[in-house]
């Protein structure tokens, strides 16, 4: 008797990309020490833990971030806030020099890049990386922070968004 495999095959690239599209999430650019130093848009942060406190965020293995990311003990992520669009852009651009085309930063602890004025900035020791498809998931400890209280930048069916007071009562 021959068992065949009943399992479903996984969705296609552009079926999950469309429904991924419709989840709303936080913008932040995450930055490593590097020569040069390297920072990229990410809407894939995310806390995981809280004791110990342990973040994350995903990065494709293509990207030209990921050698540095790849090697980089520690990490800063800034949380954008709404007026924070086209640091946003800027982060996601590729073929350019992201520092030189944005000059509101300086180098913090251990060299890390860090932006000035996000909604919150988090300063990590990297603690693990998992491959996983195509990208890695990288496992940070923050280490220290500050945030401010402005409202933060979300990304939605591929555009930048802000937060709209809902007019429902909860």
């Amino acid at each position: 008797m021959t068992v065949l495999d009943q399992s479903p095959a996984p969705v296609d690239p552009d079926l999950f990309r469309a429904l991924l599209r419709r989840q709303a999430a936080s913008v932040a650019v995450v930055t490593a020490a590097g020569d040069p130093p390297v920072g990229f848009t990410a809407t894939s942060f995310t806390s995981v833990s809280l004791r110990p406190p342990l973040v994350s965020f995903c990065l494709a293995r293509s990207s030209s971030s990921w050698p540095t990311v790849a090697g980089a003990a520690h990490v800063g992520v800034h949380l954008l806030g709404e007026d924070q669009r086209e640091v946003a852009r800027t982060f996601a651009t590729s073929g350019i020099d992201r520092f030189a085309a944005h000059s509101g930063w300086r180098h913090g602890p251990y060299g890390v890049p860090l932006l000035d004025e996000p909604v919150a900035w988090l300063l990590c020791r990297v603690t693990e990386r998992v491959l996983a498809g195509d990208h890695a998931i990288v496992l940070a400890e923050p280490l220290s922070g500050h945030h401010g209280e402005g409202a933060p930048l979300l990304y939605h069916m591929g555009r930048y968004a802000a937060l709209q007071p809902s007019t429902k009562e909860s």
